[in-house]
Formats: structure tokens, sequence, C-alpha cells
């Protein structure tokens, strides 16, 4: 018989320090190696408060709920596309491949397949820090998460009584409250407002300024990433392909100086003529490495492992299998032997300003939505998508597995997200704890 541990074993673990280093450490030495400034700078972010330190801890979340006990999963539901790093800042804007503005799930970096549990326990937990955070009381927190649950449970249910998981989407027609505020802000925005802050034109061609965190390429390096380009083309779909002007490429620089989760990975922007050659429709593409996925580093599969090339193709295939209608521009390529992930930088994204939600008659509603959307990207990553490795309805899997349990799979996860939440605050400080003291390997001395 298995024996699982509990949050609370977790809590109590007179290791839980040296735990947490080394769960950073295994995930992140080699980027730490290569550029131990950024990891520097990363981890001072994630100092800065809980909700800091648990956006950029998921390698440590996935080493702690493979070793609970989750009676939701079985054989099917512990093998879904999940998003990975599911937290409440993690949902937002874009622009579809039918030129639709869509409010969605975001950030596939960490994208696989796991426990369709974990997503939503992920996203439990940052509820009750953004509670915490917010000084909301414990029974308005679990409330949250309860009312986060019931909505995804109850689009779930949507999806397995009828056949809309691919037309369903938050829009500027489906959508209220706050998220229709979020995606009002994404239509005010312009594509020459975004050229504006990062290009600038010479004599009649476009080109990128320089600036923190832009760094000009040899003629060495600029081939090499000019010849990754050229690969990436192959693996645009047919349906998204554009016409041939538009993969035109004007301009090429490195990137750094990403956010929490993107610390220490090597990035390229590359300017492309857009629909035509007015310069108010040239295009930002990234360049950037994918990383190792940290529900990958749980998943034991030899079967999923070996589907994907390398981690730019993961990240883009799990993209595409968890969004409907996903970035026409979303591709991969390899460069310098590792795997690269293509998209848009677009400007049609807008994400949720937690800062202006305060109060719970604002969040709730807004939960709702998240809840919806969470469903939305587990249940069109199935047998009904261009992916293979779900050959299953995953709406009718999870349907299955909660067997009319809703009210108790909805506390059971209120119940989680209060306790992983006090435990990821206790973790904050063990972490502040030891970067303070020298503990982490690698870096340079502060």
């Amino acid at each position: 018989m298995t024996t699982h541990a509990t949050i609370d074993d977790l809590a109590a673990s007179p290791d839980r320090q040296e735990e947490i280093v080394a769960a950073l450490v295994e995930a992140f030495a080699e980027l730490i190696e290569r550029d131990p400034r950024a990891f520097r700078r990363k981890f001072r972010k994630m100092a800065a408060d809980p909700f800091a330190f648990y956006r950029g801890s998921a390698v440590l979340f996935y080493a702690d709920v493979i070793r609970l006990e989750d009676r939701w999963a079985d054989e099917r539901t512990s093998r879904v596309w999940i998003q990975g790093d599911l937290h409440a800042e993690n949902y937002g804007t874009y622009m579809d491949a039918e030129g639709v503005l869509v409010f969605d799930v975001n950030d596939f970096d960490e994208a696989y397949l796991g426990h369709f549990t974990w997503d939503l326990q992920r996203m439990a937990a940052s509820l009750a820090l953004l509670g915490f955070g917010k000084a909301l009381s414990d029974a308005t927190i679990h409330a949250m998460i309860t009312a986060y649950a019931e909505a995804y449970l109850a689009q779930v249910h949507a999806f397995a009584t009828g056949d809309r998981d691919h037309e369903f989407r938050l829009t500027l027609d489906t959508a209220e409250g706050i998220v229709l505020e979020v995606l009002g802000d994404a239509r005010l925005e312009t594509r020459v407002r975004m050229l504006d802050r990062i290009t600038t034109i010479e004599g009649t061609e476009r080109v990128f300024v320089g600036g923190s965190g832009v760094r000009r390429l040899d003629d060495d390096e600029r081939t090499e990433v000019l010849d990754a380009f050229s690969r990436y083309l192959e693996t645009i779909p047919a349906r998204n392909r554009q016409h041939s002007v538009s993969y035109t490429v004007k301009d090429v620089v490195g990137r750094s100086g990403f956010g929490i989760g993107s610390a220490g990975l090597p990035a390229y922007n590359l300017l492309v003529e857009g629909r035509s050659q007015a310069l108010e429709n040239d295009v930002v593409l990234s360049m950037k490495q994918g990383n190792i996925a940290a529900p990958s580093r749980v998943v034991d599969d030899p079967a999923i492992r070996g589907y994907f090339e390398h981690q730019g193709h993961r990240t883009a295939v799990s993209q595409r299998a968890l969004q409907a209608h996903a970035d026409p521009w979303l591709g991969w390529c390899e460069l310098g032997g590792r795997g690269q992930v293509v998209a848009e930088l677009s400007p049609y994204t807008s994400d949720i300003n937690w800062d202006r939600v305060t109060e719970p008659d604002e969040i709730m509603p807004l939960l709702r939505s998240l809840g919806q959307a969470t469903a939305k990207v587990h249940c069109v990553s199935d047998a009904g998508s261009d992916q293979h490795l779900v050959d299953f309805q995953t709406e009718d899997a999870i349907v299955a597995a909660v067997g009319g349990e809703e009210e108790a799979f909805a506390r059971e996860l209120a119940d989680f997200g209060a306790t992983y939440g006090a435990l990821a605050r206790d973790d904050h400080r063990r972490f502040v704890e030891a970067f303070r003291g020298g503990e982490i390997p690698g870096l340079p001395e502060s």
C-alpha cells in the first residue's frame, strides 16, 4: 500500500529549507551557471513577497504534489494537457488565429501532461496567497476557491453534455465585468503604438532601437538565427500560412531581462514584414529557448517524453493543444542544439491588474470566468484536437472521475489551497533565509 505525505508533513519536515534549495538548484543549475547575475535578479524578485516566490518555484510545487494523495486522478485524468504553472496572474488576452480577441489562460512555458487537478491546485494556492495579501478572511478565501472550482466543474459538465468546447470563448461578445474591461483595454492597443516603443524608422525602413536588454548580433550569430528562422517556417501549419512577404526578416536583436520564469534563457527578437510592406503592419517575433517543464520532472512516462523533439517543440505543441485557435505565428526550431519556441510579441495582450480587484463582490464574478477559461483549455486539448497524446474526451474523463461529488471536490480544493498557501508563505521565509545566507550555490556574492 502506497503511503502518501500530507501538506502538514511537508511543513513539519526539519529539512524543508534544504529541500527548497535542492529543488531550485536541480531545476536551474545549468541556467545559473550560464548567467548567475540573471538568476540573482530572479531570486531577488522571488524574495519580494510570498506570491512572487510561489510564481518562481513551480518545481517545488511539483516535488510536493507528487507525494500527496490525489483521489481524483485515474488512468485518464492523470494524463491530460495542463498549463503547468497556473496561478492568478497567468490569465490574459490574445488575438487568436481568427482575429478574435480572447481572454484565456496564457504562458505555456511549463505546459505538459499530468493530473488535471495539478492546474487547479496550483491556482487554488495562488488564490489563497492573493487573498491573504489583500487581508481577506479565511472564510472569504475559501469561498473564492470554491467559486472557481464550481465554475470549472460546471463548464466541464457543459462540454460533456454538448459539443462546443472548441467554440466556447470569453470574448468581447460573451465576457462581462472585469474580464470585459481587460478585453477592452487590449482592443485599445495598436500595433503602431507597440512598434513605436521598440523600433524606429531609418530612411524608409523600420529597425529595432537599442536599450536595456537589447543586444546587437555579429554576422555569425545573425546568420545562425536566420538559419533557425528558416527552419521555424516549416513548422507553421498550412492553415496559418500567410503571404510570402510576411516572412521577410528586417532586423534581429538579442534580448534579455525577461520576467521571473524566463531568467537566464537566451532569446531573440525578429522584426518581419506583416500582411504587407506597409510599415504599420510589421510584426515582432520572439525566439526563446524552451526550458524543461516543471511537471515533466515528476511525470515518468516515456511515451510523453519521446513525443517531443525538444523543449521548444514541447512548448509550441502544448500551446496549440491548449488553445483552440492559437497564435498563427506559433512554431519552433533549433538553435545551437537547443529547442526554441517562436511566437508573436502581440500588442493585443492585456492582463488582470489584481491591484484594482480588491473586494469580494469584484473578485467572485472574475473567478467564475477564470474557472470557465481553465475548463476550456483542459477540454479542447483532447481527442478532438490536432495533438494525439490524449485520445479520449477530457470532459468525459473528469466528469467520471468526480463522479457526482462536486461539492466534495470544491471543498477539498479550497482546503488544499488554504493549507498549501500557508506552506508557501512559510517557504518564502525559508527561501529568503537561505538566499540571504548564501546557501544557494552558483550565485555571485551580493
